[in-house]
């Protein structure tokens, strides 16, 4: 006999499914605050490794900040250092320039002119001073622009003062000159190159004031050819003279005296049979 089921199966079926589905849920929202917790603290450690990296690396840039600011200062010092170096290497290398400098203002100055103020500014010179005439002022310009020491010069002004009161009767012009001074190095360079023109220009002067014509050889004898003599060599006709001076040549040997006459009673004995 056939059995029927007259329960209702299916609202028990939809509440079981609902149930299912609640489960489902409850177990994906646990899921979900797990995975959001591991989140959270995933993150947190990221978060926590980034601010000890931030902290070693502030660290590290403070350290390096206070080497930057040792090497500024060391810079400072090394520059200040150059610096003093530089000063002293100038001052070594200028320590002959002022001999040298009133040196050559004695020597430049020409006759009729006369200085009367002298002021330096680094390399520049001033002159300031009288003179008889222009051509004396021009003079001492020529003499400056050829000084070794002292280099080009800039005429500032020059004027007539005759007649007034403060003017020299003799030397009425009054002259301003700028003069820029030459290194120690390139003077020294000029002052070797002009003695060594001075020098070969004193040698040919020097040869042409001791030099003498070459007096001809005097000829041979007969008789010391005849003889079969050599005559004899004389070093110092050959060698050239140690001043320079033009060989003068020997005197000619002197020619061997003649044999002796026989005597007459020889003659008379060798006549004889």
């Amino acid at each position: 006999m056939a059995r029927i089921n007259l329960l209702p199966w299916r609202t028990e079926r939809r509440k079981q499914r609902e149930r299912e589905f609640y489960m489902l849920l409850l177990a994906s929202a646990a899921a979900g605050v797990v995975a959001l917790f591991v989140l959270i603290g995933w993150m947190g450690a990221r978060i926590d490794n980034q601010q000890q990296r931030n902290t070693y690396l502030q660290t590290e840039i403070k350290s390096l900040d206070a080497q930057i600011k040792e090497i500024d200062e060391l810079d400072k010092t090394k520059s200040q250092l150059l610096t003093r170096k530089q000063i002293i290497e100038q001052l070594q290398s200028n320590r002959s320039q002022m001999v040298h400098l009133f040196d050559e203002m004695v020597k430049t100055i020409p006759d009729g002119v006369r200085l009367t103020t002298l002021k330096q500014a680094g390399d520049v010179l001033t002159l300031e001073g009288v003179a008889e005439s222009n051509a004396r002022v021009a003079s001492y310009m020529r003499n400056i622009d050829a000084s070794p020491w002292m280099g080009r010069t800039d005429l500032r002004k020059i004027e007539n003062k005759a007649g007034t009161k403060e003017a020299d009767k003799k030397m009425p012009y009054v002259f301003s000159l700028d003069v820029k001074l030459r290194k120690p190095e390139d003077a020294q360079d000029g002052d070797k190159a002009a003695k060594e023109i001075a020098e070969g220009a004193a040698v040919p002067a020097a040869n042409g004031a001791t030099g003498t014509t070459p007096a001809p050889a005097a000829p041979a004898t007969t008789d010391a050819h005849a003889s079969g003599a050599a005559p004899a060599a004389n070093p110092s006709a050959a060698a050239p003279s140690a001043t320079g001076a033009t060989p003068v040549a020997a005197p000619a040997a002197a020619p061997p005296p003649a044999a002796p006459a026989p005597p007459k009673d020889a003659e008379k004995k060798g006549d004889k049979p």
